[in-house]
């Protein structure tokens, strides 16, 4: 008999696998983009060391991906609001405009495949999901941005 934790690691398996192919189209934000725009909106504008912690990536991947939203004008850089030294990356309205597109473009999927389940079910899930990310940024201490953060 297969175990819940196998069940629940398969099905993040297979959500990665299915829900990408799902929602991909032409055009297509990648992941990393889509992570960092979404990280800026969040949070606002962030320096790399600031996103590093918070992606928990390394200063030169940053470096890379950030460049390809600079070339894309996804994002810009701008000094720091602060004024501390570091500059900061934030998103630009072409890059909130293509990051609100792909969320809306996984919200319908979502929509689709919740076709059938009651309020309450999605309710549950959603507060399941919300729960199971508290638990990987307290075992990780990296915590998604949010406007309360500012």
């Amino acid at each position: 008999m297969t175990s819940a934790y196998e069940r629940i690691d398969q099905g993040f398996l297979l959500i990665g696998r299915n829900f990408t192919d799902m929602t991909r189209r032409a055009g297509q934000l990648d992941r990393s983009a889509m992570t960092l725009l979404a990280c800026l909106d969040a949070g606002g504008p962030m320096s790399l060391s600031e996103l590093s912690t918070v992606l928990g990536r390394d200063v030169s991947t940053l470096n890379r991906q950030t460049a390809a939203l600079l070339r894309d004008d996804l994002a810009e850089r701008i000094p720091d609001p602060q004024g501390g030294i570091a500059r900061k990356f934030r998103i630009t309205v072409r890059g909130k405009n293509r990051l609100d597109d792909e969320r809306a473009n996984n919200r319908k999927a979502t929509t689709l495949l919740l076709e059938g389940w009651t309020d309450d079910e999605i309710e549950g899930f959603a507060a399941s999901l919300e729960r199971f990310n508290a638990a990987i940024e307290a075992r990780s201490g990296r915590h998604w941005p949010s406007a309360r953060q500012r």
